[in-house]
């Protein structure tokens, strides 16, 4: 990323107000939390997203029986809710919502998006086709430039603009945001080389060589990953997709330290009831 050297006056209280933004991990210095203040006002080069709110959510009976599981509500609001505002809070308007089972429920609920802020479309499909399945039915509207891909069932507390700067940074296929959690054998375990993921195991046994780190269902994606779909009609991106990427050392991870909860099981749910403040 090209950079050009600049020289700016500011008041010493604002002075201070920026220098609170440096973590010396994410935000290094000074002169990247100006940059990052600037990127969180000005908004950032990536303004699409692709929420894959589809399946049956066997695990999640017998609410889902009645409603798709992203619009099962935590204090009265839908997931899916909190997912659109996460994106437009970090200037992420233009959204795609990829709907099946139920997905009627969902466009009654949101519409065009205009109450919450950002313009809604929806990609109907007409049964599951899986995250791999479901991201190459939406190819042609996201092929011209990079996304971000949102599994709609996470919520997270993480901030998407500092995402999108390490993932330009980093430069690669895909940027998948991290979370450590005691018990990994529900999600795909991560192992790290430097920032490039390694080795992804899905819903690995639990020992003391599995690593705790996790894959957070959130993606910034470049547009050739449709290149790694050309014949996928249906199929996970976990197991079909990633680990020819992750050979060619194209996947980076994010590690996030917020919030995370994957509304996958009822005591998950009751967890995030309890738990969930945003």
């Amino acid at each position: 990323m090209q950079r050009q050297r600049l020289t700016i006056t500011l008041k010493n209280d604002l002075i201070s107000q920026v220098d609170k933004k440096i973590d010396g991990v994410r935000i290094r210095n000074r002169s990247h939390a100006i940059e990052y203040l600037l990127t969180k006002s000005l908004g950032n080069n990536i303004t699409r997203a692709l929420i894959l709110a589809g399946g049956h959510g066997l695990k999640m009976r017998p609410f889902t029986y009645e409603m798709p599981k992203s619009m099962i509500p935590i204090h009265n609001r839908p997931i899916l809710e909190y997912i659109i505002r996460l994106l437009r809070d970090n200037n992420i308007r233009e959204i795609y919502i990829a709907i099946d089972y139920l997905g009627d429920k969902i466009r009654e609920y949101f519409g065009d998006g205009a109450k919450f802020g950002v313009e809604i479309k929806y990609i109907k499909n007409a049964k599951p086709l899986g995250t791999a399945g479901t991201l190459k039915s939406a190819q042609a509207h996201l092929e011209d430039g990079a996304f971000v891909l949102v599994h709609g069932d996470v919520l997270a507390d993480i901030d998407l603009v500092d995402m999108i700067d390490f993932a330009e940074e980093e430069k690669s296929l895909i940027t998948m945001a991290l979370t450590s959690i005691d018990d990994p054998s529900l999600y795909g375990s991560v192992k790290l080389r430097g920032a490039k993921i390694v080795e992804f195991t899905e819903k690995p046994a639990v020992n003391h060589h599995v690593s705790r780190l996790i894959n957070a269902g959130i993606y910034i994606m470049q547009p050739e990953i449709f290149d790694y779909l050309p014949k996928i009609k249906t199929g996970s991106l976990e197991t079909d997709v990633f680990p020819s990427i992750i050979k060619n050392r194209k996947i980076t991870g994010y590690h996030f330290a917020g919030a995370w909860f994957d509304i996958s099981t009822p005591k998950i749910y009751e967890r995030a009831l309890k738990e969930w403040t945003k």
